[in-house]
């Protein structure tokens, strides 16, 4: 049994903001782990969300495995990810 994917609103006008390529490669790459989502994402430190690496990109999501879910929070390139994170800021 496969998670459903879903994506919040500000993971949609992240996407927007990629060119076509990068957008369906981020795409396919979410929607290519719905069987077994914790062999391909790591989990962030100090809060219940995980992190998927698409090349330079980075996607953040919550699991909810009772749900069977994997809700899509964030996207962005990884320097924007490591700045936000250095700085403790919320993605």
């Amino acid at each position: 049994m496969s998670y459903q994917v879903t994506w919040s609103q500000r993971s949609r006008s992240d996407l927007e903001a990629l060119e076509n390529k990068i957008r369906s490669r981020i795409i396919a790459k979410v929607e290519s782990i719905k069987e077994q989502p914790y062999s391909y994402v790591k989990h962030l430190v100090g809060v219940p969300l995980y992190s998927l690496r698409v090349g330079d990109y980075r996607v953040i999501m919550d699991i909810k495995n009772k749900q069977m879910l994997i809700f899509v929070v964030r996207i962005g390139h990884k320097k924007a990810y490591m700045a936000s994170c250095s700085k403790r800021t919320e993605l």
